[in-house]
């Protein structure tokens, strides 16, 4: 089963402060969406309704045709895997315990399976974590947590993966790495969406990109029109501008 989501006229609150407003989009093929904007602009909030994690919104958010609420978790959680910034926890789970966490979705029964074991080791090895498996989770540098939980995503073998800023504690060649990855299983029939500030990574990985400012839709579109000159101006407020490598390939050169 394929994963569509579309998002009607959405809104959300937290007290005096509106977060979204007026947020309609359709996200309904297998494609990497890189969703980005200032600080504050509703891209969390953004991915938290899409995960059926805020449901005291406005409008409607449908997956499949059918209210985020109203899924069964479980069921829900077979199709979709969400990513968040950070995770913590307060108990010595190993690395290959929190990536096995992925496959609960999957649990008829008190033991793990040959097929769960499979899709933890196939995750880990995607991710570079397979040498520090044995490790307890909370021993790990943020880098190396994000990595964890990104193989935990994995394990599930969703249909769409919602995903917050998964390189802000990586180092360069794990980000390059991670989004390459990502872009790879879009091709093979994965629908992604990450938040990200970097526009670059947006602009190499990405088929679309959706900007939000202020907590509505300032552009959506494929990455070099969605980030052009100008709405990078408009939305970002710096000045900006593509340049081309030797190669030919793009890039954004933003700032005074």
């Amino acid at each position: 089963m394929s994963v569509r989501f579309d998002l009607r006229d959405v809104g959300i609150s937290f007290g005096a402060a509106r977060v979204l407003s007026g947020i309609s989009l359709r996200f309904d093929r297998p494609e990497m969406v890189a969703l980005t904007g200032p600080n504050g602009a509703g891209k969390s909030t953004l991915l938290g309704i899409l995960a059926g994690l805020r449901n005291a919104h406005e409008g409607a958010c449908l997956m499949n045709g059918k209210p985020c609420s109203q899924w069964r978790r479980a069921e829900f959680a077979r199709l979709v895997a969400f990513v968040p910034q950070s995770l913590k926890l307060e108990f010595p789970f190993t690395a290959e315990q929190v990536v096995l966490m992925g496959r609960t979705p999957f649990g008829g029964g008190l033991f793990e399976g040959p097929r769960d074991w499979e899709a933890v080791r196939n995750a880990m090895e995607m991710t570079d974590t397979q040498q520090f498996r044995d490790r307890d989770f909370r021993s790990l540098s943020g880098g190396e947590r994000q990595r964890v939980v990104l193989a935990s995503a994995l394990a599930q073998e969703p249909k769409a993966m919602l995903l917050d800023e998964p390189t802000t504690f990586l180092d360069l060649r794990h980000q390059v790495t991670i989004y390459g990855l990502l872009r790879d299983l879009a091709r093979n029939g994965l629908l992604v969406i990450a938040a990200t500030h970097d526009l670059n990574l947006a602009a190499s990985y990405s088929d679309r990109v959706v900007a939000l400012k202020s907590g509505q839709v300032a552009a959506d579109a494929p990455p070099c029109d969605a980030l052009s000159c100008e709405n990078i101006r408009e939305v970002f407020g710096v000045t900006a501008e593509w340049l081309q490598r030797s190669d030919g390939k793009a890039w954004i050169s933003y700032g005074n």
